[in-house]
């Protein structure tokens, strides 16, 4: 490196970690009454909030699982509604031990919403749900850059970054990086 440049920190926000989990996990419900066959379950009323939790973000949330089922040897029909909570720590997969962890905010976004893949009932009168879940999780915080300065460079130096008239067309799209 020529002695010319010099170099800076910047702090400044970024996203210093990142991660995801995708899960299924399973429910017992139990209705008031003893069920003939299950007609529907849903989930409905997803609610969630991110926090730090050690190298990881937890998911702390509720959903309700709504049940449409018959008794009485399918002469009748009722919906069971049971509000499930839960925690979910999704591990990250990327994290830059270099954030200030004073400054850390937590996000998570739910990639699939809780859904029910299979409702079934037990021999004792229950109703087995298997939910599928997936959230996505980014940890931003301040850290610091390390940038180059070459001094007194370009600093007189007027920059044109509008629109040129350069010509597009030839460009191939399947180089263009969808990452950007």
């Amino acid at each position: 490196m020529s002695s010319k440049y010099q170099s800076r920190e910047i702090i400044t926000k970024a996203i210093c970690g990142k991660g995801r989990k995708f899960s299924t996990v399973t429910h017992t419900v139990t209705p008031p009454h003893k069920p003939t066959s299950i007609l529907g379950a849903w989930i409905i009323n997803h609610q969630y909030e991110a926090v730090a939790a050690g190298d990881g973000i937890e998911v702390i949330g509720t959903y309700d699982i709504n049940i449409w089922y018959s008794y009485d040897k399918n002469s009748q029909t009722e919906v069971a509604k049971e509000t499930v909570s839960y925690v979910e720590n999704v591990p990250l997969s990327y994290l830059d031990s270099k954030h200030r962890a004073s400054t850390v905010e937590v996000t998570a976004e739910a990639t699939q919403e809780p859904s029910t893949v299979e409702a079934s009932v037990s021999g004792d009168g229950r109703v087995i749900i298997r939910v599928e879940r997936e959230f996505a999780v980014e940890l931003v915080a301040e850290t610091k850059l390390n940038v180059l300065v070459a001094p007194g460079g370009d600093e007189d130096k007027d920059f044109d970054f509008g629109s040129d008239d350069g010509d597009y067309e030839d460009l191939d799209p399947d180089l263009l990086d969808d990452e950007l």
